[in-house]
């Protein structure tokens, strides 16, 4: 038997307006609809309603972990320093972490993913190659210091996730645990009612090889990726990679010097010869853990530095600023060229591929070069893919202009390998009585985030409609006004709920049947049944909530459509 949730008894507040600081419809409809209401920037409170499709959320969630073997635990949130210190990544989160001491000075972490404590789990309770392979999960909070927390629980200092690890022995068995975890993201996004993709993905502070995101596309997504309209490639766009392609058999001019005075930049440049930007050679200097680096892109693309940062991971990429000038005059700003570089290392995009002519810097004051070869002229020390894709980028796999679109980061999984078990020497004993070092998986859902995702794909003007699997309630039952119409509302909510049915019914006195309604759309329970103007004949009106479909049924029919 289900239990009936009553409105007049519920902890719920509606509002009618949009939150000031709210930016994302989830974030306006989540607060105006009772789910949820901000402590603080970042933090925020899940109320009865909330809690419930959030508790639905990880019931779905663990329902499918559990259906492919993995086995679940609770881990601690307050974590000590020395394991991510030994991984580096003590250091590598940065201002992330939260990071606090205890009254004798020992320094810990509130976790923001936990790879290294399950490694350690499994190396205390694993010995041999007989208890593997193992799969572990866990439903809990963790926390990372945004610097900027917005769009609600979108982006919090503080979200629920499922962050599940694997342990094989060989890669083969690595490769299996991935694809039973990818199926079963599957299964959970289908089951939540969730429009995601599966992209390639770049692995980060996480580490490892093979990376995949699941992203459900929305408009207030933080994350954008592309998606190839002729063939099934879709990735980050971190993880998008252009071939190199090298030009061979065209003859090129020597090169030679050009006066432009005042051509600090691109445009100043392109403008003064008369040429498009994509003939020149634009150099950015960053700095890779101290050193000062070139990289070169044609001049009419940008640099993404997330990109570049994820390819020289762990190492601390930043632009070089006014002083790094100072004491370098082979360094010439806003006139540097690769020509005869000295002391710098050069990267460059493939699209700088060698053949290719360029205008660029001379190292000189106020003067350029033209036709600059690269492999004649200049030479690059390595390849990166490091420029901001754009839409229309050719597909890396069949060649068709690629399409842009924001989504909603909901799950990743990545193949991680050894990095772990290397760190903290996890092995077991082989077949052979030889040690053989483990190699791990780590794949990871943001329930809370889910939640949002949800918000974001499913509403319209007047407020929520959650798919069925992670409603407050199946049917909201709500009561006109009058005595007979409660009386019947009431009547109905329990026999529902008897033959398991959710229910949540509206039977406030001295709230009127608009507010009621209004509230009903809001809230956004899939079914709406109201006991209005015909309760007298038994005549209840049922409301799809999704494609606002009505229907006059009786109480017996209604009972029957809900029931079945």
């Amino acid at each position: 038997m289900a239990q009936v949730q009553r409105m007049s008894r519920l902890l719920v507040k509606t509002l009618r307006d949009d939150p000031a600081d709210a930016e994302t419809l989830s974030h306006k409809l989540l607060v105006r609809a009772g789910y949820v209401r901000r402590n603080s920037a970042g933090i925020w409170s899940w109320l009865p309603l909330g809690k419930k499709v959030l508790d639905n959320v990880s019931r779905v969630v663990r329902e499918e972990m559990d259906a492919i073997g993995a086995q679940e635990v609770l881990l601690p949130a307050l974590l000590p320093k020395e394991p991510y210190e030994a991984s580096a990544r003590w250091e590598e989160y940065g201002d992330l972490l939260f990071r606090l001491k205890d009254r004798k000075g020992g320094e810990y972490l509130l976790g923001p993913t936990h790879e290294e404590i399950f490694t350690l789990v499994v190396k205390d309770q694993v010995s041999s190659y007989k208890d593997l392979p193992v799969m572990l999960y866990q439903i809990q909070t963790k926390y990372r210091d945004e610097a900027r927390p917005r769009s609600g629980v979108l982006r919090g200092r503080e979200f629920q996730m499922k962050d599940s690890y694997s342990f094989d022995t060989t890669d083969e068995g690595l490769a299996e645990s991935y694809r039973l975890h990818r199926e079963a993201y599957q299964k959970i996004f289908a089951r939540l009612g969730l429009d995601y993709r599966i992209v390639s993905a770049v692995s980060g502070a996480m580490g490892g090889s093979a990376s995949e995101e699941f992203l459900a596309p929305a408009a207030a997504g933080e994350d954008t990726f592309v998606d190839c309209p002729n063939c099934d490639y879709a990735a980050n766009t971190e993880a998008v990679t252009f071939a190199l392609t090298p030009v061979e058999g065209a003859a090129h001019p020597a090169a030679e010097e050009l006066d432009t005075p005042d051509t600090p930049t691109i445009e100043s440049l392109a403008e003064l010869l008369g040429v498009p930007a994509s003939a020149t050679l634009k150099n950015l200097l960053v700095k890779v853990d101290g050193e000062i680096v070139a990289v070169g892109v044609p001049g009419n693309r940008e640099v993404d530095l997330g990109k570049l940062g994820e390819h020289l991971a762990p190492a601390v990429v930043e632009l070089v600023t006014a002083e790094d000038f100072e004491g370098r005059p082979d360094l010439v700003r806003g006139y540097v060229g690769p020509q005869g570089l000295e002391k710098v290392r050069y990267l460059a995009d493939p699209r700088v591929a060698p053949g290719t002519s360029w205008i660029t810097g001379a190292n000189k004051q106020d003067t350029h070069a033209r036709n600059v070869v690269c492999g004649r002229d200049f030479e690059v020390d390595q390849y990166l893919d490091v420029v901001v894709v754009e839409e229309g980028d050719p597909c890396p796999k069949c060649g068709t202009g690629l399409k842009l679109d924001r989504a909603i980061e909901i799950g990743h999984i990545f193949q991680l390998g050894r990095k772990y078990a290397d760190t903290f020497q996890l092995d077991v004993l082989g077949q052979n009585g030889k040690p053989v070092r483990v190699t791990m998986g780590s794949y990871g859902i943001g329930v809370s985030r889910a939640v949002a995702a949800l918000a974001e794909q499913h509403a319209d003007e007047q407020g929520l409609y959650w798919p069925k699997e992670i409603a407050p309630a199946d049917v909201h039952v709500v009561a006109a006004g009058k005595a007979l119409q409660t009386e019947l509302a009431l009547d109905v909510s329990e026999k529902l709920a008897a033959a398991g049915v959710r229910v949540l019914v509206d039977e406030r006195s001295g709230v009127s049947p608009g507010v009621k309604f209004t509230d009903a759309e809001l809230i956004g329970v899939p079914q709406i049944l109201v006991a209005g103007r015909r309760s007298g004949e038994g005549v209840v009106e049922l409301k799809d909530r999704r494609t606002g479909e009505r229907e006059e049924l009786t109480v017996e029919e209604a009972i029957a459509r809900l029931t079945a």
